[in-house]
């Protein structure tokens, strides 16, 4: 596609328009599925999309095409569609911005054989299959990227990238019952991320907590003092709170955050963050809307110091644009988060443990529930363990936490000094972004506990 083309057409709308942007992206992708060791499906996919949107008179004008040649003419029919009616929208001032940066992979997947991929599954599904584990599913995929974007304020962004996720699960019976445990790997770099990890490791610990939960107890009832590991934590604050400081939701009425910058909503040792630069599942260079990616501290000092937003967001707010604004190639960017963890502190994982007198551990999630608008959640976790006076005991199973988010971020009384980031997808408003979420192992008070199964 001559770039050529969107200048002048940029440079038109701009002419007719009181904003315009124009965003093109070209991306190829592959994935296996394996089942039981064996390739069920194989696919590699090519696609290109260019988006043109045009704000008139307070009013949006959205066209979309895959094919490279109409761009001037999904650029009237935008334009057209904006000057129907008649609306209230206004855009945060940002810079112009002029940048090219390509994709931090030192082995595009796209180099890498599919037989080393089929091997590399293959491996997985060895390690994992120990004694009375019945099944495994391993899903693989990666994406190349490259974006173009520009506007007529004078942005012209080009920018690339690279994401490589594994997905597994195994299946466990003792003839009785069935039980699953769950892994996933992946990141924003190249094939290199997964020749990095330990695969038999990952493999045979998800085939472990299958079979554990096989012997596994019903969790008692009612509130204890609890431990989560990183994985949970990061479901946690991702659900729970992360969602609450989109900028659209608190403007739709549908957060328990609203009007509440400046206020306690945590423990003073509560720092939490969302951060598209990091390495991590969720980043990105520059958002939908051609602002730059840069950390935002949402919660500090246990204290709400910021929501997330978009252009549009951010000028109904008085605030500025924190970069998340994200969105399918085709459709209109609204407010995501990126990589949304917990900042670890100072406990050891020992130290931690040893001041429960009675309490539950919780590792992993296996699905919830979040009412951003009345503030409450609940969460199913994939493994538990009971903690009595100081020491992990049974294994417990179908265990779920519930409660008020601020009401459990004020509970928040050890923060581990460990850390590590998850990866996965999350849906809003019919679109499905690559997130990361994280943080350390996280111990709160007088939650509540109970059965889910």
């Amino acid at each position: 596609m001559d770039i050529n083309v969107f200048e002048k057409t940029i440079h038109w709308l701009g002419e007719k328009a009181d904003y315009a942007d124009i965003k093109m992206g070209e991306s190829t992708s592959n994935s296996l599925l394996m089942k039981d060791g064996k390739i069920q499906e194989i696919k590699t996919g090519h696609d290109t999309g260019i988006r043109v949107r045009v704000l008139s008179r307070g009013s949006w004008g959205l066209a979309y095409t895959s094919n490279p040649s109409k761009v001037d003419e999904i650029a009237e029919k935008a334009l057209r569609l904006s000057k129907r009616v008649g609306g209230d929208v206004e855009m945060a001032p940002y810079p112009p911005v002029v940048d090219s940066i390509g994709p931090e992979a030192r082995i595009p997947p796209s180099t890498v054989p599919v037989e080393d991929k089929k091997r590399t599954l293959l491996d997985i599904h060895k390690a994992a299959s120990i004694d009375k584990v019945i099944s495994t599913s391993i899903s693989y995929v990666d994406t190349e990227t490259k974006t173009i974007f520009f506007n007529s304020e004078g942005s012209s962004i080009e920018s690339g990238e690279v994401r490589v996720a594994l997905f597994l699960n195994t299946v466990a019976s003792d003839g009785l019952q069935i039980q699953m445990g769950h892994d996933s790997i992946g990141g924003c770099h190249g094939f290199e991320i997964l020749e990095g990890e330990d695969l038999e490791r990952v493999g045979r610990e998800t085939g472990e907590k299958a079979v554990r939960l096989l012997s596994a107890h019903s969790p008692p009832s009612g509130k204890f003092t609890i431990l989560t590991d990183p994985k949970l934590t990061g479901v946690l604050i991702h659900e729970a709170l992360g969602h609450a400081t989109e900028a659209d939701l608190v403007l739709q009425d549908d957060s328990i955050l609203k009007d509440r910058l400046g206020e306690r909503i945590g423990a003073k040792n509560v720092r939490i963050v969302d951060d598209p630069t990091m390495d991590a599942f969720g980043h990105y260079h520059y958002d939908a809307e051609g602002v730059k990616a840069s950390p935002t501290i949402l919660v500090e000092d246990g204290i709400l110091r910021s929501y997330l937003t978009s252009r549009e967001t951010a000028q109904r707010l008085g605030l500025g644009p924190t970069g998340n604004a994200r969105s399918m190639i085709s459709e209109n960017p609204i407010v995501r988060m990126s990589n949304t963890y917990l900042e670890p502190r100072d406990w050891d994982f020992e130290e931690m443990i040893e001041d429960i007198k009675y309490g539950i551990y919780l590792k992993g999630s296996r699905g919830g529930q979040v009412d951003t608008g009345k503030g409450i959640f609940q969460f199913n976790a994939a493994e538990s363990f009971l903690i009595e006076d100081g020491e992990i005991k049974e294994p417990l199973r179908d265990v779920s936490l519930s409660g008020d988010i601020t009401e459990t971020l004020k509970g928040v009384d050890a923060i581990g000094s460990d850390f590590k980031m998850n990866i996965g997808f999350c849906g809003k408003a019919g679109q499905t972004v690559p997130v990361g979420d994280g943080g350390p192992h996280l111990r709160v008070k007088e939650v509540m506990v109970g059965g889910s199964g």
